[in-house]
């Protein structure tokens, strides 16, 4: 049957351990660390001698294709050492992919990995690599936590070269802050590496493994505050030099010269940002080894965020504006019914630019082209606006004179005079029946009212 707890502090107690969030709330301000972050990949195959000697237990023989509670089909093995084993997988019901440890229920360190998972997945920060799922089933414990496509490790980047100085400084500064809003919830890394350190496609830094990978490899401190603290230094060291700020290689680094001891960055390669390799000096030398320095050492996560805040801030460079590439004819356009390509590797002859004149004689001559010039334009607007003025009074004469025209044409008005005098009259019969009495028309006009 499956186990599935919820609470950290239970399982931490069922099997006699002490969960990682306990030993972060013991921490002190002047102890040493157990284990410092200077081990490699071969380092860890071969055991850690400051951790907690493995278990017994062999690692389960699993394969790709293997299915983890009928949903997580592991893909591909990327770690297998030390009785657990890491995993890239698919999450078939949510189509995502993401990443399992693996390791037997009988495994020594198998209930505080379990308590680590549950504690880490508490913390909800997006800053870290989010836990999704610990569990115990069917005599294996496996730990889901998220898997980022899009990010490089930081050591992928440093085999390129040292980062840019804003690169650098906004690494620095959301590693720092993001591990001490950690240690406020008593949760530690104790394994912060450049394996541990990604950054996404948009920029942002993040950080894998929370107490996790130091539960796996059996890792703890008595002053996990110093312990990430100096790892943090570490990590700006070697984004600044490239060079691994012990005297032994780790992580694709080369470590620094034997018998020198730690040197600051700005001494190692030149151009480094002065204010950045002071602070990564006072984060890697926190046990007060500052006699080259005034500043105080950083003991804290939180006093590095605070050290980080005094300084002048670092803005991005620039944009560079790159000239674009010239015009490329395309096979159509070089054919035989385009323009001919040139031959490569000859050189097209330059035409030769016209000798310039001679200096007196080059002036006068640019004068008197400038007079003529002038005069031309002048005489040529005098003679435009000569020509429209009169054509504008021809056209004033002529309306002139077809008012005055109009006006003798016009009719005249009439005159007030005598009355108009009927001659005749005749009458209208339209049956032609004498009835209208056309011998009395006359009486109509006559005068005489007695003849009406």
């Amino acid at each position: 049957m499956a186990e599935r707890s919820t609470a950290a502090v239970d399982v931490a107690d069922n099997s006699g351990d002490e969960p990682l969030t306990a030993q972060a709330d013991q921490s002190t301000a002047d102890g040493v660390a157990n284990n410092r972050e200077r081990d490699t990949d071969s380092d860890e195959a071969q055991g850690n001698p400051t951790s907690e000697e493995p278990g017994k237990a062999s690692p389960p023989e699993l394969h790709s294709g293997h299915k983890l509670a009928r949903r997580y089909r592991l893909e591909e093995c990327v770690t297998r050492l030390d009785g657990f084993s890491s995993w890239r997988a698919v999450d078939e019901k949510l189509r995502r992919a993401v990443g399992v440890h693996i390791l037997p229920s009988d495994h020594t360190r198998a209930r505080s990995v379990l308590a680590a998972a549950r504690s880490s997945a508490l913390l909800g920060d997006p800053r870290f690599v989010q836990v999704l799922d610990a569990v115990e089933e069917n005599d294996l414990v496996y730990v889901v936590h998220e898997w980022l496509p899009d990010a490089t490790e930081l050591t992928a980047l440093l085999a390129s070269g040292p980062l840019e100085v804003y690169d650098a400084y906004q690494m620095v500064s959301q590693v720092a802050s993001a591990m001490a809003a950690a240690h406020r919830e008593g949760l530690a890394h104790l394994r912060l590496s450049p394996n541990a350190v990604l950054r996404t496609s948009t920029g942002q830094w993040r950080i894998r493994g929370l107490a996790v990978n130091a539960a796996l490899r059996g890792i703890s401190s008595d002053t996990p505050q110093r312990t990430d603290t100096e790892a943090i230094g570490a990590l700006l060291y070697a984004a600044l030099t490239q060079r691994w700020p012990y005297e032994s290689d780790a992580h694709g680094l080369a470590g620094l010269p034997k018998d020198i001891g730690l040197i600051p960055p700005d001494q190692v390669r030149a151009g480094v940002h002065r204010g950045l390799s002071e602070l990564a000096m006072r984060a890697l030398a926190n046990d007060g080894a500052t006699a080259s320095r005034h500043e105080s050492p950083c003991t804290t996560p939180e006093e590095l965020v605070k050290a980080i805040g005094e300084m002048p801030r670092i803005r991005p460079p620039e944009p560079v504006y790159t000239t674009p590439p010239e015009y490329q004819r395309t096979a159509y356009q070089q054919g035989a019914y385009g323009r001919p390509a040139p031959r490569p590797g000859v050189t097209q002859p330059v035409p030769t630019p016209p000798p310039p004149l001679q200096s007196r004689t080059g002036k006068a001559l640019k004068w008197s082209v400038s007079a003529l010039l002038i005069a031309a334009l002048g005489l040529g607007s005098w003679q435009l606006a000569d020509a429209l003025m009169e054509r504008g009074g021809k056209a004033d004469d002529q309306n002139q004179t077809q008012t005055t025209d109009g006006g003798d044409k016009g009719p005249k008005a009439p005159v007030a005079g005598k009355p108009i005098s009927i001659v005749g009259a005749r009458d209208f019969d339209p049956f032609g029946d004498q009835s209208e009495k056309p011998s009395q028309i006359k009486n109509v006009y006559d005068d005489s009212p007695s003849t009406y």
